[in-house]
């Protein structure tokens, strides 16, 4: 059970048929007619009790019209990957949360290195000898010259 186009350039169209797995799906020598597919207007049309029935006498389901079958409610089941073998799945979820752990490990590194740089600048200051202040020492200067 599989799709062949039938629409036009830019505009495609499927049936769902079923043939011998040894005749191309382009032929048009389906052993039956059982739904369309519109991807355009996202329309999915099939025989559900046909289906079961193909299904049943051991009729192997492409992985689209398997997907399509279970969106469908005709069968129940897990989706299956209906990419190219040579393309790898991609896990949008697991790259976003990579990047939002990668950005925050940065942030936690910048914010780490701020706080070492002010906690090496304060020893400093700590270290280094108070100058009086100029104030107080014109205070002092007075008090002697008075007394």
């Amino acid at each position: 059970m599989r799709l062949q186009r039938i629409g036009r350039k830019n505009n495609p169209a499927y049936r769902v048929i079923v043939t011998d797995s040894r005749n191309a799906a382009k032929r048009g020598r389906p052993v039956d007619h059982i739904g369309a597919y519109e991807p355009k207007a996202g329309v999915f049309t099939i025989d559900a009790d046909k289906a079961r029935h193909w299904i049943s006498k051991g009729v192997q389901v492409s992985d689209t019209v398997y997907n399509h079958l279970i969106t469908k409610g005709v069968i129940e089941g897990k989706k299956r990957n209906a990419l190219s073998r040579k393309s790898p799945i991609i896990d949008e979820a697991k790259l976003k949360a990579e990047a939002e752990a990668k950005a925050k490990a940065e942030a936690d590194a910048k914010a780490k290195e701020e706080a070492d740089a002010a906690a090496a600048a304060a020893p400093a200051e700590e270290a280094a000898p108070e100058a009086p202040a100029q104030e107080e020492v014109a205070e002092a200067t007075e008090e002697k010259a008075t007394a």
